[in-house]
């Protein structure tokens, strides 16, 4: 199976792959979501990585004491942070220079372009509301960045969106995902959760694009 097959596997079927982290890891598979949650806030180049059904995968196997849920929290919550605070730094170095090109396969401009209007829209309450909605969320502290919002005032909204967020998700693994048909039908929970999440963001794009 090569990375890709490897990746889009681990996204679909993200909880017997969590589990094997665990059987195999143990304890190292917290840095390991940490760095996950990380990269999918931080980096533009990954907004496809998991975070929503992450969270609550985690959240269900807290419920099962196979991990813990204080710990969860702190990690997810810390990752979330610094995630976002990196995406800004970057914004605030680099700007809009590396979309120059409307065709790039890496930086998709109508990402940026969402992300500005979601932005424009919702102002600094849009780095809190983006964290509930899939790659804008990625790209939101990025485009904050490049329009030099004051960084205390981002911090704010950044530290309050990762809580809200992972508490959402995370205690809602928790709490529903020690139900017997949730835990019999995780491959399709996990599956309503990503669908519901990126629908919004597959409309603006096609808004984006028919308009372009």
């Amino acid at each position: 199976m090569g990375p890709i097959e490897w990746l889009i596997d681990f996204i679909l079927h993200i909880d017997t792959s969590l589990l094997t982290l665990i059987n195999t890891f143990g304890n190292f598979v917290y840095p390991m979501i940490f760095l996950v949650v990380f990269c999918e806030t931080g980096l533009i180049v990954t907004p496809f990585l998991p975070g929503d059904s992450l969270i609550f995968i985690a959240g269900a196997f807290a419920a099962q004491d196979i991990l813990s849920l204080p710990l969860l929290f702190l990690v997810f919550v810390l990752a979330a942070f610094l995630g976002d605070a990196a995406n800004y730094a970057l914004g605030s170095l680099i700007g809009p220079r590396v979309f120059h090109s409307e065709d790039s396969r890496i930086f998709k401009r109508e990402y940026l372009e969402m992300a500005q209007q979601f932005y424009a829209k919702h102002g600094g309450a849009a780095i809190f509301l983006a964290r509930f909605v899939p790659i804008v969320r990625t790209f939101a502290p990025f485009v904050a960045g490049v329009g030099k919002m004051p960084y205390r005032y981002f911090a704010v909204y950044n530290l309050l969106g990762g809580i809200a967020w992972v508490t959402l998700f995370i205690l809602g693994g928790f709490f529903f995902g020690g139900i017997q048909i949730v835990k019999s039908n995780l491959s399709l929970v996990i599956l309503g959760i990503v669908a519901v999440s990126l629908l919004p963001t597959l409309i603006k794009v096609l808004q984006i694009r028919s308009k372009g």
